[in-house]
């Protein structure tokens, strides 16, 4: 696949005309990372924002504990660190590739250089921007407000299909929703047990959909 093409599919850039696709070919920097790898560290000065082409990246801030919160996993055709990018402050949180990975990087001048010479491809971010703000506002909302089984029970909810298969460790998924292995593991066993759903490895499937959406609202624990 082109790289246009593949940008042309990415939510960020996604119906946009050739000429500007183009363009966004031109500045694009193709970087590789490991499984593992660091992409950038909190409070480092900011050089510009990624588009995942393959892998998996995430997104995670580091308590004095060494406790992890991952805030957001990001796969192919996501992008990321856009807001420091243009704010240009630092970066505010932690990046790692999960898996091996490779990435468009999109350095700050140049993309503010295209921006500026087209306007139409800056309105179409700043859509897709707001769009981002508000997800994390949910986040900021479940991790404050809800218990665990709420937390996970939006979590699977928000994958939008009967049976899921987890694309990230138990670990990971449990630092994702602002808890430890052990007490993610005896959620699952939780809702195993009031047949919400079912649990085979990494497996999971959904038996009762609208039980589930109760116990994300916080109607039932």
């Amino acid at each position: 696949m082109k790289l246009s093409e593949f940008l042309e599919n990415t939510q960020l850039w996604r119906g946009l005309p050739p000429e500007q696709l183009e363009a966004l070919v031109k500045i694009a920097k193709p970087q590789t990372y490991n499984k593992g790898e660091i992409i950038f560290l909190e409070g480092d000065e900011v050089e510009g924002f990624y588009v995942v082409k393959s892998g998996k990246v995430k997104v995670y801030k580091l308590a004095a504990t060494g406790k992890e919160q991952i805030f957001h996993i990001f796969d192919s055709g996501q992008h990321f660190a856009e807001v420091p990018a243009f704010d240009g402050e630092c970066y505010p949180a932690n990046a790692a590739a999960l898996i091996d990975t490779e990435l468009l990087f999109f350095s700050r001048p140049s993309m503010l250089k295209l921006l500026m010479e087209q306007p139409s491809l800056a309105i179409n971010m700043l859509a897709i921007f707001a769009q981002h703000l508000r997800r994390f506002a949910r986040i900021i909302e479940d991790l404050s407000l809800k218990e665990v089984p709420e937390r996970l029970a939006a979590y699977l909810l928000s994958q939008e299909r009967d049976e899921v298969e987890l694309e990230i460790n138990k670990s990971q998924l449990a630092a994702f929703l602002g808890t430890i292995p052990e007490t993610l593991s005896r959620v699952f066993s939780k809702l195993s047990h009031q047949g919400l759903i079912e649990v085979e490895g990494a497996k999971i499937k959904i038996l009762n959909r609208e039980g589930l959406q109760k116990l994300a609202a916080g109607a039932s624990k």
